[in-house]
């Protein structure tokens, strides 16, 4: 199984120094995620980052920084956009919906399918699906290697998602939940819930 790290949805002082650290504990899949934030912001962050990591991250929105900084690709969360006229690279969606994964697989290297699990920050977020739709899913080839599991995903459920198919998860608060952006500066406790991440997959 892949692990995909998505990027909090704000930008915090320590951000830059958090991923190089997970980049070389074995970080190979990130998603920056910043909706509604002005680019120069994604832009200072990137510049922050070692070169050697451009190849293992993925943009959501901003899409012209792939080419720029030589990203990996780009992620479409917006079921009803497409692809940049004329982009050539990989791409990824984001599907909420069982009945559009089957058409969205084909027009993506990968998709991740949300929300498995209730959001673990997000009341308002709670699961799309029951599990007998997921196992139903498992059985008609809709869940495979190209799938990944998006919501509520944490170390403790990894296995589920693995039993059912994915060929990957998408981690987000489980991981940020480790580190105050207000009140600390050491962030041991989130490298070591990541290594431990790996160790589940």
């Amino acid at each position: 199984m892949k692990l995909a790290i998505m990027t909090k949805s704000t930008f915090f002082v320590e951000e830059d120094k958090i991923l190089a650290t997970l980049f070389e504990a074995g970080l190979d899949n990130l998603h920056l995620y910043k909706p509604g934030s002005s680019p120069i912001y994604s832009e200072r962050l990137l510049s922050l980052l070692p070169d050697s990591s451009y190849d293992k991250i993925t943009v959501h929105g901003h899409f012209y920084l792939k080419d720029e900084y030589h990203l990996a690709g780009i992620h479409i969360d917006d079921d009803t956009q497409t692809p940049p006229i004329g982009y050539r690279g990989k791409c990824g969606r984001t599907c909420r919906d069982l009945s559009k994964l089957k058409e969205m697989k084909k027009e993506s290297n990968y998709v991740f399918l949300g929300n498995i699990f209730n959001s673990l920050t997000d009341k308002t977020a709670p699961s799309n699906f029951t599990m007998n739709e997921l196992e139903d899913a498992a059985d008609k080839g809709l869940i495979d290697k190209k799938v990944f599991a998006l919501g509520g995903m944490s170390a403790d459920n990894i296995r589920v998602a693995r039993e059912l198919g994915f060929g990957g998860v998408v981690i987000c608060s489980d991981l940020w939940s480790r580190f105050d952006i207000h009140n600390q500066m050491d962030f041991k406790e989130l490298i070591a819930h990541f290594e431990k991440l790996i160790r589940n997959l």
